[in-house]
């Protein structure tokens, strides 16, 4: 059976994914439900809900507004929010709900901007999906619709995409701006973590991109196309950073050689990998239930789809190591070399 999940828990789909790129960018976020998703939005896959302040509800659909598609009490209720809660847009997230009565996303945004007089982006995520796909297509529809054209680039000035805490399980940006920093950056701006619409609307002002999350890959795209931005892929060596350090990387490998797999989100995974092959002169996998760009990804490297799949891998993969979130232990079944814990947010919920 598809999809069937025995050992683990569902891992973060797309409309937290969605929420969490749009949770410190100063709009009103509705999540298009009658309660639960936001419930697990808030609950499980938003930490910073007990630190920072964001404007994000549910739109509390009941049994029949859901079946019979009534559109026009969701923007009416939106349009009540708009009068109490200074914001600067709008943002209509999906769910299974709207997805299986077939919700005109396109049209709720045009009805929502007509009766608030603020802009609103509307996000096709129907819960199925995972984190990334959510992050990605928000970042995309942020950065296309506010960020401005011909401002002079800041020279020093680096911009950073994919820092949530989905992928980085960081609720503060502290830590990669100090890492940042210390190579030499003058300013550091980690867009949607400790910084909100102003800098996206200022993103043609950066020198240079960042993208710490294969979530992040598009709108790079979009913002070399537009300003021509160079961007590369990385993740930063700092403090703090879910990075061992040079030593727990050698003490991690007894022997020289080892077989290591690495399950994480792409780019994480890939500096992680650097790192035990430099330093521990081990033979490295990546694998990763999450997007992988082909362009950073080595023959070997492994896009899971099923639970089965990691269990099959652990077995019978000759790995000596599998560095990976904790979570998983209980799918790699007969697996018989070590586990060195890396937490991954969107798996396990544990934050650093």
């Amino acid at each position: 059976m598809k999809k069937l999940l025995k050992h683990i828990s569902p891992l973060a789909p797309d409309d937290s994914g969605a929420c969490s790129v749009l949770y410190e960018m100063g709009g009103i976020t509705v999540i298009c439900d009658a309660g639960g998703c936001a419930g697990n939005v808030c609950g499980f896959d938003e930490p910073r809900w007990f630190l920072k302040r964001s404007a994000l509800f549910s739109a509390g659909l009941r049994d029949m507004d859901a079946i019979l598609g009534r559109d026009e009490l969701l923007v009416k209720k939106l349009a009540l929010i708009t009068e109490q809660v200074d914001a600067r847009f709008t943002a209509i997230v999906g769910t299974p709900v709207p997805a299986v009565i077939a919700t005109d996303m396109k049209a709720l945004e045009r009805m929502s901007e007509k009766k608030t007089g603020l802009p609103c982006l509307a996000f096709r995520t129907d819960g199925t999906r995972l984190y990334d796909y959510g992050e990605e297509m928000a970042y995309y529809r942020l950065f296309e619709r506010f960020a401005q054209d011909k401002l002079p680039v800041k020279k020093g000035k680096l911009g950073v995409l994919g820092v949530t805490p989905l992928n980085t399980g960081k609720t503060v940006s502290t830590a990669f701006r100090e890492a940042l920093l210390a190579q030499g950056w003058d300013e550091v701006v980690c867009f949607g973590m400790d910084s909100g619409l102003d800098e996206v609307v200022r993103a043609g002002e950066c020198e240079k991109l960042l993208v710490v999350a294969p979530s992040g890959i598009k709108t790079a795209e979009l913002l070399t196309q537009r300003f021509g931005t160079p961007y590369e892929a990385g993740y930063p060596s700092g403090s703090g950073l879910n990075m061992p350090s040079d030593d727990a990387v050698k003490a991690t490998c007894g022997l020289r050689g080892s077989r290591v797999l690495i399950l994480h989100q792409q780019f994480f995974a890939n500096a992680l990998r650097e790192k035990y092959e430099t330093l521990a002169g081990c033979k490295v996998d990546v694998a990763s239930f999450f997007m992988m760009h082909d362009e950073y990804r080595r023959e070997d490297d492994i896009h899971l789809t099923e639970e089965y799949e990691l269990t099959d891998l652990a077995e019978n993969g000759g790995y000596d190591i599998i560095v990976a979130d904790e979570f998983f232990k209980r799918a790699l079944g007969k697996f018989s070399g070590k586990l060195f814990p890396r937490p991954h947010f969107a798996v396990s919920g544990k934050i650093l």
